[in-house]
Protein backbone atom coordinates (compact mmCIF):
# COMPACT_ATOMS: atom_id res chain seq x y z
CA UNK A 1 0.00 0.00 0.00
CA UNK A 2 2.79 2.43 0.89
CA UNK A 3 4.72 1.43 -2.59
CA UNK A 4 1.34 2.37 -4.30
CA UNK A 5 0.62 5.79 -2.35
CA UNK A 6 4.50 6.46 -3.37
CA UNK A 7 4.11 6.07 -6.94
CA UNK A 8 1.23 8.05 -7.00
CA UNK A 9 3.06 10.73 -5.43
CA UNK A 10 5.52 10.42 -8.10
CA UNK A 11 2.85 10.65 -10.67
CA UNK A 12 1.51 13.03 -9.44
CA UNK A 13 4.34 15.25 -8.72
CA UNK A 14 6.24 14.66 -12.33
CA UNK A 15 2.31 15.48 -14.14
CA UNK A 16 2.55 19.30 -11.86
CA UNK A 17 5.96 19.79 -13.28
CA UNK A 18 4.97 18.42 -16.90
CA UNK A 19 1.66 20.74 -16.33
CA UNK A 20 4.01 23.65 -15.25
CA UNK A 21 6.48 23.23 -18.12
CA UNK A 22 4.14 23.61 -20.68
CA UNK A 23 2.36 26.55 -19.25
CA UNK A 24 5.62 28.49 -19.04
CA UNK A 25 6.35 27.00 -22.79
CA UNK A 26 3.49 28.59 -23.99
CA UNK A 27 4.19 31.83 -22.80
CA UNK A 28 7.38 32.29 -24.31
CA UNK A 29 7.48 35.42 -26.97
CA UNK A 30 10.12 33.61 -29.80
CA UNK A 31 10.33 35.73 -33.12
CA UNK A 32 12.13 33.57 -35.70
CA UNK A 33 14.21 35.44 -38.35
CA UNK A 34 14.15 33.98 -41.90
CA UNK A 35 15.79 34.92 -45.00
CA UNK A 36 15.30 33.97 -48.63
CA UNK A 37 17.39 34.86 -51.67
CA UNK A 38 15.25 35.25 -54.76
CA UNK A 39 18.15 37.00 -56.53
CA UNK A 40 21.63 36.89 -57.07
CA UNK A 41 23.56 39.32 -55.03
CA UNK A 42 23.86 42.58 -57.09
CA UNK A 43 24.55 46.68 -55.89
CA UNK A 44 20.91 47.31 -57.33
CA UNK A 45 19.14 44.32 -55.26
CA UNK A 46 15.93 45.18 -52.59
CA UNK A 47 15.09 44.11 -49.56
CA UNK A 48 11.56 43.25 -48.84
CA UNK A 49 10.92 42.96 -44.98
CA UNK A 50 8.09 40.76 -43.14
CA UNK A 51 6.38 40.09 -40.14
CA UNK A 52 3.95 37.15 -39.86
CA UNK A 53 2.15 36.40 -36.69
CA UNK A 54 -0.76 33.76 -36.47
CA UNK A 55 -3.04 32.28 -34.16
CA UNK A 56 -2.94 35.07 -31.42
CA UNK A 57 -6.14 33.79 -30.08
CA UNK A 58 -6.41 35.03 -26.35
CA UNK A 59 -2.36 36.78 -26.07
CA UNK A 60 -1.28 40.09 -25.61
CA UNK A 61 0.78 41.76 -28.05
CA UNK A 62 3.45 42.91 -24.83
CA UNK A 63 6.14 45.46 -24.94
CA UNK A 64 8.35 42.66 -24.12
CA UNK A 65 7.68 41.32 -27.73
CA UNK A 66 7.73 44.60 -29.27
CA UNK A 67 11.22 45.13 -28.02
CA UNK A 68 12.41 42.01 -29.89
CA UNK A 69 10.46 42.43 -32.93
CA UNK A 70 11.76 46.37 -33.18
CA UNK A 71 15.30 44.86 -33.37
CA UNK A 72 14.49 43.77 -36.46
CA UNK A 73 13.91 47.51 -37.74
CA UNK A 74 11.08 48.90 -39.46
CA UNK A 75 8.88 46.47 -41.51
CA UNK A 76 7.74 46.62 -44.91
CA UNK A 77 4.40 44.45 -44.47
CA UNK A 78 3.18 43.27 -41.29
CA UNK A 79 0.44 40.40 -41.70
CA UNK A 80 -1.96 39.38 -39.45
CA UNK A 81 -2.12 35.71 -40.20
CA UNK A 82 -5.69 34.95 -38.72
CA UNK A 83 -7.38 33.70 -35.20
CA UNK A 84 -6.22 36.93 -34.13
CA UNK A 85 -9.23 36.05 -31.53
CA UNK A 86 -11.66 33.42 -30.61
CA UNK A 87 -15.10 33.59 -28.70
CA UNK A 88 -14.38 35.36 -25.06
CA UNK A 89 -11.63 37.47 -25.87
CA UNK A 90 -12.10 40.65 -25.10
CA UNK A 91 -12.94 43.60 -27.96
CA UNK A 92 -10.32 45.90 -26.43
CA UNK A 93 -7.51 43.17 -26.43
CA UNK A 94 -8.44 42.81 -30.13
CA UNK A 95 -8.11 46.13 -30.72
CA UNK A 96 -4.93 46.44 -28.46
CA UNK A 97 -2.88 43.82 -30.27
CA UNK A 98 -3.76 45.52 -33.71
CA UNK A 99 -2.78 49.11 -32.84
CA UNK A 100 0.72 47.49 -31.48
CA UNK A 101 1.23 45.51 -34.34
CA UNK A 102 0.18 48.24 -36.85
CA UNK A 103 2.66 51.06 -35.76
CA UNK A 104 5.66 48.64 -36.73
CA UNK A 105 5.34 48.71 -40.02
CA UNK A 106 4.24 50.66 -43.38
CA UNK A 107 1.63 48.23 -44.25
CA UNK A 108 -0.69 46.01 -42.57
CA UNK A 109 -2.47 42.96 -43.72
CA UNK A 110 -5.12 40.76 -42.06
CA UNK A 111 -6.80 37.41 -43.09
CA UNK A 112 -9.82 35.22 -41.28
CA UNK A 113 -8.99 32.45 -39.18
CA UNK A 114 -11.67 30.00 -38.14
CA UNK A 115 -12.28 31.10 -34.85
CA UNK A 116 -12.09 35.17 -35.42
CA UNK A 117 -16.09 35.52 -36.65
CA UNK A 118 -16.77 34.41 -32.86
CA UNK A 119 -15.90 37.81 -31.85
CA UNK A 120 -18.37 39.50 -34.33
CA UNK A 121 -17.03 40.34 -38.15
CA UNK A 122 -18.18 43.90 -38.02
CA UNK A 123 -16.26 44.33 -35.21
CA UNK A 124 -12.59 43.13 -37.02
CA UNK A 125 -13.37 44.52 -39.83
CA UNK A 126 -13.76 47.87 -37.87
CA UNK A 127 -10.88 47.37 -36.08
CA UNK A 128 -8.96 46.72 -38.69
CA UNK A 129 -9.71 49.66 -40.84
CA UNK A 130 -9.15 51.99 -37.46
CA UNK A 131 -5.48 51.01 -38.11
CA UNK A 132 -5.50 51.65 -42.26
CA UNK A 133 -5.01 47.70 -42.42
CA UNK A 134 -6.46 45.78 -45.59
CA UNK A 135 -8.47 42.38 -45.20
CA UNK A 136 -7.33 40.27 -47.74
CA UNK A 137 -11.17 39.07 -48.55
CA UNK A 138 -9.95 36.84 -51.67
CA UNK A 139 -8.32 39.27 -53.04
CA UNK A 140 -4.94 40.58 -54.14
CA UNK A 141 -2.65 44.36 -53.80
CA UNK A 142 0.21 45.47 -54.66
CA UNK A 143 2.84 46.16 -51.76
CA UNK A 144 3.95 49.12 -51.48
CA UNK A 145 7.32 50.63 -52.62
CA UNK A 146 7.87 47.35 -54.26
CA UNK A 147 5.91 47.27 -57.53
CA UNK A 148 7.29 43.83 -58.60
CA UNK A 149 5.04 42.21 -55.71
CA UNK A 150 1.37 41.79 -54.58
CA UNK A 151 0.21 40.28 -51.78
CA UNK A 152 -2.69 37.61 -51.85
CA UNK A 153 -4.86 36.70 -49.53
CA UNK A 154 -8.25 33.74 -49.04
CA UNK A 155 -10.86 33.82 -46.62
CA UNK A 156 -10.68 30.71 -44.22
CA UNK A 157 -12.29 27.24 -45.59
CA UNK A 158 -14.22 27.42 -42.11
CA UNK A 159 -16.35 30.51 -43.66
CA UNK A 160 -17.09 28.54 -46.97
CA UNK A 161 -16.11 31.72 -48.89
CA UNK A 162 -12.59 30.75 -50.11
CA UNK A 163 -12.08 31.99 -53.68
CA UNK A 164 -8.98 31.08 -54.80
CA UNK A 165 -9.98 32.31 -58.40
CA UNK A 166 -10.61 35.63 -57.52
CA UNK A 167 -7.69 36.27 -54.72
CA UNK A 168 -5.30 34.80 -57.72
CA UNK A 169 -7.01 37.38 -60.03
CA UNK A 170 -4.54 39.74 -62.43
CA UNK A 171 -1.32 38.04 -60.14
CA UNK A 172 0.60 37.31 -63.65
CA UNK A 173 1.38 40.85 -64.01
CA UNK A 174 3.32 41.29 -60.95
CA UNK A 175 7.06 39.41 -61.05
CA UNK A 176 6.80 37.69 -57.26
CA UNK A 177 3.55 36.90 -55.17
CA UNK A 178 3.40 36.48 -51.75
CA UNK A 179 0.39 34.86 -50.79
CA UNK A 180 -1.00 34.17 -47.17
CA UNK A 181 -3.73 32.17 -46.10
CA UNK A 182 -4.89 30.60 -42.24
CA UNK A 183 -4.40 26.83 -43.25
CA UNK A 184 -1.88 25.29 -45.44
CA UNK A 185 -4.36 23.29 -46.79
CA UNK A 186 -5.22 26.45 -49.20
CA UNK A 187 -1.41 26.17 -50.63
CA UNK A 188 -2.21 23.20 -53.21
CA UNK A 189 -4.62 25.08 -54.96
CA UNK A 190 -3.11 28.50 -55.23
CA UNK A 191 0.00 26.52 -56.92
CA UNK A 192 -3.16 25.29 -59.37
CA UNK A 193 -3.28 29.24 -60.61
CA UNK A 194 1.02 30.56 -59.55
CA UNK A 195 4.24 29.68 -58.14
CA UNK A 196 4.10 32.40 -55.73
CA UNK A 197 7.35 33.45 -54.35
CA UNK A 198 6.45 32.69 -50.88
CA UNK A 199 3.54 31.06 -49.27
CA UNK A 200 2.90 31.52 -45.21
CA UNK A 201 0.17 30.24 -43.04
CA UNK A 202 -0.27 29.18 -39.44
CA UNK A 203 -3.45 27.41 -38.43
CA UNK A 204 -2.08 23.88 -37.12
CA UNK A 205 -0.02 25.61 -34.16
CA UNK A 206 2.50 22.76 -34.87
CA UNK A 207 0.43 20.44 -32.90
CA UNK A 208 0.65 22.60 -29.54
CA UNK A 209 1.63 19.56 -27.76
CA UNK A 210 4.16 16.98 -28.96
CA UNK A 211 5.62 14.39 -27.39
CA UNK A 212 9.34 13.84 -29.70
CA UNK A 213 8.13 12.95 -33.46
CA UNK A 214 4.33 12.66 -32.50
CA UNK A 215 1.82 15.44 -32.60
CA UNK A 216 -1.85 15.83 -34.26
CA UNK A 217 -0.18 18.20 -36.50
CA UNK A 218 3.42 18.47 -37.89
CA UNK A 219 5.93 20.97 -36.69
CA UNK A 220 5.53 24.37 -38.04
CA UNK A 221 8.98 24.78 -40.85
CA UNK A 222 10.18 27.03 -43.15
CA UNK A 223 11.52 25.55 -46.03
CA UNK A 224 12.96 26.71 -49.36
CA UNK A 225 12.99 24.92 -52.67
CA UNK A 226 14.16 27.11 -56.36
CA UNK A 227 14.51 30.33 -54.44
CA UNK A 228 10.95 29.54 -53.17
CA UNK A 229 10.20 29.37 -49.92
CA UNK A 230 6.75 28.04 -47.57
CA UNK A 231 6.78 29.25 -43.68
CA UNK A 232 3.70 27.24 -41.64
CA UNK A 233 4.35 28.49 -38.28
CA UNK A 234 3.68 27.41 -34.76
CA UNK A 235 1.09 30.19 -34.32
CA UNK A 236 1.79 32.63 -30.77
CA UNK A 237 -1.11 31.74 -29.00
CA UNK A 238 -2.77 28.34 -27.60
CA UNK A 239 -6.12 26.78 -28.64
CA UNK A 240 -8.35 24.77 -26.05
CA UNK A 241 -5.52 24.86 -23.46
CA UNK A 242 -2.87 27.43 -22.91
CA UNK A 243 0.08 24.97 -23.12
CA UNK A 244 2.54 24.21 -25.03
CA UNK A 245 5.18 20.91 -25.80
CA UNK A 246 7.52 20.53 -28.59
CA UNK A 247 5.91 23.16 -30.90
CA UNK A 248 7.05 26.93 -28.93
CA UNK A 249 4.85 29.71 -29.80
CA UNK A 250 6.18 32.10 -32.64
CA UNK A 251 6.30 35.08 -34.96
CA UNK A 252 8.43 35.23 -37.68
CA UNK A 253 10.22 38.17 -39.46
CA UNK A 254 11.44 37.64 -42.85
CA UNK A 255 14.08 39.44 -44.99
CA UNK A 256 13.36 38.58 -48.74
CA UNK A 257 15.87 39.81 -51.51
CA UNK A 258 15.32 40.10 -54.68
Amino acid sequence: MKGLLKLTGIFFLAASGLAVCMLMNARQRNVRFHELEVADETDDRKKLTVLFISDIHRRVIDKRLLKKIKKHGWLDVIIIGGDLAERGVPIQRVEQNVRELAVLGKSLYYIWGNNDREVGETSIRDIVAKYNGIILDNMNVPIPEHPDWCIVGTDDPSSKNVDVHSAMGGTDQFEHILVATHTPSLFRKIKDYANPTIMMAGHTHGGQIRFGPFGLHDKGAFTIQNRSAQLISNGYGTSLLPLRLGAPPECHILHIYY
